[in-house]
């Protein structure tokens, strides 16, 4: 965090994440630590590649205010990945009840006798963050139902080994509900082949009898 007697400023420096025809944006955060009304402005080295809201404003006393700087999607990165562009932040006490349309440049003027108080930020360019992590060949986000092996069925061990793996804990064979549906067929066909055994077997006994 940037200290200064008006303004503290977080962060201290202007980080965009660069990717190459992308617009890019980071904020920063102006907190009032007087019991004046304290009015802003920001400056840039680069105006053309940058656009910043609100680029001047008034804080509040103890209160905050979020400006968001933006820029705007390069053609192409530069060898070393610096940037040599730098943002300046004035700030001066206010009268009471000054509002953004009041601001003009003579109140950021030194040789008005205006006691402005100033801040530089530096910009980085840090790495965009990383794509998601690839899902692992034969988990259950990559597996059809209707996957098949080279011979033709369906490679249940080789998916449910996979979703072991996959989901870090043991699952039991037959955990797909393709599988699932297959067993509750066989064991209704397995019951129904009981219950005609058991027929039979009471319609010998009675002509037995």
């Amino acid at each position: 965090m940037s200290t200064g007697e008006l303004l503290d400023i977080q962060p201290e420096e202007l980080q965009f994440p660069f990717e190459l025809r992308k617009q890019i944006s980071c904020s920063l955060l102006l907190s009032n630590k007087t019991d004046n009304y304290v009015a802003f402005k920001v400056k840039t080295t680069n105006p053309k590649k940058y656009c910043v809201r609100p680029n001047s404003g008034v804080v509040l006393p103890r209160s905050t205010c979020d400006v968001i700087v933006t820029m705007q999607a390069q053609k192409e990165a530069p060898s070393d990945m610096q940037c040599k562009d730098k943002f300046l932040l004035q700030s001066v006490i206010a009268s009471l009840g000054t509002t953004t349309k009041d601001i003009n440049p003579e109140m950021f003027s030194r040789e008005a006798g205006h006691n402005v108080e100033e801040c530089k930020l530096r910009v980085l360019y840090v790495a965009p963050p990383g794509p998601p992590s690839p899902v692992r060949e034969g988990s259950d986000e990559d597996s059809s139902p209707d996957s098949a092996s080279e011979n033709g069925h369906s490679n249940v061990t080789e998916f449910t080994a996979a979703s072991r793996n996959f989901n870090g804990r043991d699952e039991p064979v037959g955990a797909t509900f393709e599988t699932t549906t297959l067993v509750s067929k066989v064991t209704e066909e397995r019951n129904l082949a009981i219950d005609q055994q058991r027929r039979l077997q009471q319609e010998l006994l009675k002509v037995e009898w």
